[in-house]
């Protein structure tokens, strides 16, 4: 795959979309050999089979993530983003995000997973980290936490009181603040709090969320993971394609 694929397929993987001038200022800002907007508006015209694998396709000037093309939603991206800076990591880690399932593992994540693993999972650190990637998956378009208590009920999740539900659900929220989204470009909403002082950081509800356990269901269901493949058949991964639309409902 040649350099500038792996760019445009890794930049549009952070930030949903991204315009072609903005790849060719990442790109000369991390590489000696300089390159010019030509070079990108030719894989604009004529888009590599390498681009269409990765979810990436054309839209105008900009290089776009299936998944905003499908729910109908650049226009309301590019509202979103305003004038909002990119976050650029340095080169070796942007190049992680050439990878679709890739996210960073930062210390809101390790806290989380080790919360899940210590209070209920010691024997299943595999299915702690699964459940916690999926958590992860949730914060990119929109944590609801109602909805995270039912998975974990379906899990078999028995939490030792109030306490422990609110412990988690402030660990949660906390990697929700610190989870990598595509409105703020790729900034995490906390970053986009402290650095600049606009109100998109996702605080805990002023009321403390409270455990139903009349809410419980019976009902067993296939649990589908972050990246499973869509039980809808496109054979894409499942948070690239029914995940956002499922938590809208």
């Amino acid at each position: 795959m040649k350099r500038l694929t792996k760019y445009v397929i890794a930049t549009t993987h952070l930030y949903g979309l991204v315009h072609k001038d903005k790849v060719v200022e990442i790109y000369n800002s991390q590489n000696e050999k300089p390159i010019d907007v030509r070079a990108v508006e030719a894989l604009l015209e004529k888009p590599t089979e390498e681009l269409e694998k990765a979810f990436v396709f054309p839209q105008g000037e900009y290089f776009v993530h299936e998944v905003i093309l499908e729910f109908d939603e650049f226009d309301l991206l590019l509202r979103q983003k305003g004038n909002k800076p990119h976050y650029v990591p340095e080169k070796n880690e942007l190049l992680k995000y050439v990878d679709d399932s890739y996210f960073e593992k930062n210390l809101a994540y390790k806290t989380l997973l080790r919360f899940m693993t210590v209070n209920f999972f010691k024997e299943e650190k595999e299915k702690a980290e699964m459940i916690v990637e999926d958590i992860q998956g949730q914060c990119q378009f929109g944590i609801n936490p109602r909805l995270v208590m039912e998975d974990l009920n379906r899990y078999g999740v028995v939490f030792d009181g109030i306490d422990q539900v609110n412990e988690l659900l402030s660990l949660i929220m906390d990697l929700s603040n610190h989870t990598r989204i595509w409105q703020n470009n790729g900034h995490t909403p906390d970053e986009i709090f402290e650095a600049f002082e606009k109100p998109n950081m996702r605080p805990l509800p002023q009321k403390p969320f409270v455990y139903d356990e009349g809410s419980k269901t019976a009902v067993k269901e296939v649990k589908v993971g972050r990246n499973d493949p869509c039980p809808c058949g496109s054979g894409k991964k499942y948070k690239k394609c029914c995940l956002g639309k499922d938590l809208q409902h």
